[in-house]
C-alpha cells in the first residue's frame, strides 16, 4: 500500500508547538488557527514532523536531539538547496521559513509546504493494478528527473558557492576509505583490495559539474497524487553537494536492485526497482546518458563506488552498536549486509559490468 503516514510524536522528540506556532505566524502569511503535530517515522537522521493548520499543511525538519558532529545535520543546506533549486527544478517542496535561533526548539529548523501524494517502498501497490508499461513509465520519469537535476545551470540559480566540485571524485574515494578504516570492527573482512581498486582506477576529472542529490531513490520521492507514474517532489536533500554527476548516478545504481540479483542484494531492496517493467541498471544508465549527453561508458567504476559507499555507511552504523554508542538491536546484524556488499564489490570488479 502506498503510504506516507505519520505517527504520534516519539517520546523524547516532542516540539514546543506554541513556540513554533508563534514564530511561524510572525513570519509566514496566512496562518490561522492552532496546529496539530505528528511525526514521520522514517529516517535515521534528521527528524521530520507534520504540522497541520486548519487550512494549511506544512512539514518541519530539525536535527536529532543530543550532541551532534560539528559538520553534520546542517538544516540551512537542506533549506537553501530546495529554495534555490525551485525556480529551475519544480520537483522540490516549496520552502517557507528557516531559523538558526536555537532558543525556539533547541536547534535550528526549517518549514516547507507539504507535497500531497503517495510514497512507495519495496513494491507497487497492488490496488493500482498497474501494467508493466505503467511501471516502466515511472522508471523513465524517475531517470529523467535525475537527468534534469544534473543538467541544471546551478550557477545561474545562485548555487555556485554551495560546494567545491573540483577534485570531487578523489575526495569521495579517499574520504570513504578513511571512514571505513575508522569504522572497521573486529570480525569484519578488511576489503583492502576494494579500497585499493577504487584508488588505483579513479577516472579523470569530469568536465561536468552538477547538483548531486546524494540519496536518489524512489522511496525518497513523493509521487503525483493524480498520476503516480510522475515524480511530484524529491525529499531528503541532507547530503546534497556540487560535484561529478556520475558519482550520484553510481550511488543510485547501487540501490537499484534487479529481479535476478543474488539474495544478499534482494535483502537490501528499498524501492520497487525489481518490479516487472522497471529498467535494468544498464538501461537506466543508457537512458540517463541519452538525456544528459554525458559519457556513461565507464559507469561500472561509479557503480562499484556506490556499492562501497553503501557498505561504509552501514558499517558506520554497525560500529556504533559494537562500540556501545547505541543499543538499537537492528544495528547488531548489519555486519551481514556489510560483508555482502563488500563481496558484491569484488564480484563486480571482476565482472567489469553492472
Amino acid at each position: 500500500m502506498a503510504d506516507n503516514a505519520t505517527i504520534d510524536v516519539r517520546k523524547g522528540e516532542a516540539l514546543d508547538v506554541a513556540a513554533v506556532d508563534a514564530v511561524l505566524k510572525a513570519n509566514v502569511e496566512g496562518l490561522s488557527g492552532e496546529p496539530t503535530v505528528r511525526q514521520y517515522p522514517s529516517g535515521n537522521s534528521n527528524l521530520t514532523y507534520a504540522l497541520d493548520y486548519p487550512d494549511r499543511r506544512l512539514v518541519l525538519r530539525r536535527p536529532p536531539f543530543g550532541p551532534l558532529p560539528k559538520a553534520g545535520h546542517n538544516m540551512f543546506r537542506e533549506y537553501r538547496i530546495m529554495r534555490d533549486l525551485k525556480p529551475g527544478f519544480p520537483q522540490v517542496p516549496q520552502t517557507v521559513f528557516y531559523t538558526d535561533d536555537e532558543s525556539i526548539i533547541g536547534k535550528e529548523f526549517y518549514v516547507m509546504e507539504r507535497v500531497e501524494g503517495p510514497l512507495i517502498h519495496k513494491t507497487i501497490p497492488a490496488e493500482w493494478n498497474w501494467s508493466a508499461d505503467d511501471t516502466a513509465q515511472l522508471g523513465d520519469n524517475f531517470i529523467d528527473a535525475l537527468a534534469k537535476l544534473h543538467t541544471l545551470d546551478y550557477k545561474a540559480l545562485g548555487l555556485e558557492d554551495f560546494g567545491r566540485p573540483e577534485g570531487y571524485v578523489e575526495r569521495q574515494i579517499r574520504g570513504w576509505n578513511k571512514r571505513w578504516d575508522k569504522a572497521h570492527t573486529d570480525g569484519i573482512t578488511r576489503f583492502e583490495d576494494v579500497q585499493a581498486w577504487l584508488e588505483d582506477n579513479m577516472p579523470a576529472e569530469s568536465p561536468h559539474h552538477a547538483v548531486l542529490h546524494g540519496d536518489y531513490r524512489i522511496d525518497n520521492a513523493i509521487l503525483d497524487a493524480d498520476d503516480p507514474r510522475k515524480i511530484a517532489a524529491l525529499l531528503d536533500w541532507e547530503i546534497c553537494a556540487i560535484g561529478d554527476p556520475l558519482m550520484d548516478l553510481g550511488n543510485t545504481l547501487s540501490y537499484w536492485i534487479e529481479a535476478d540479483d543474488p539474495a544478499p542484494m534482494q535483502m537490501m531492496i528499498r524501492q520497487p526497482s525489481a518490479a516487472p517493467g522497471m529498467p535494468s541498471r544498464r538501461e537506466f544508465a543508457d537512458r540517463y546518458g541519452e538525456k544528459t549527453g554525458f559519457d556513461v561508458s565507464d559507469i561500472h567504476y561509479h557503480f562499484i563506488y556506490g556499492i562501497w559507499r553503501l557498505a561504509v555507511i552501514i558499517q558506520q552504523i554497525h560500529a556504533r552498536y559494537v562500540r556501545g554508542q547505541t543499543q538499537d538491536e537492528r544495528f547488531a546484524v548489519m555486519d551481514k549486509s556489510v560483508e555482502a556488499l563488500g563481496a558484491l564489490a569484488r564480484v563486480k570488479i571482476d565482472q567489469g559490468s553492472l
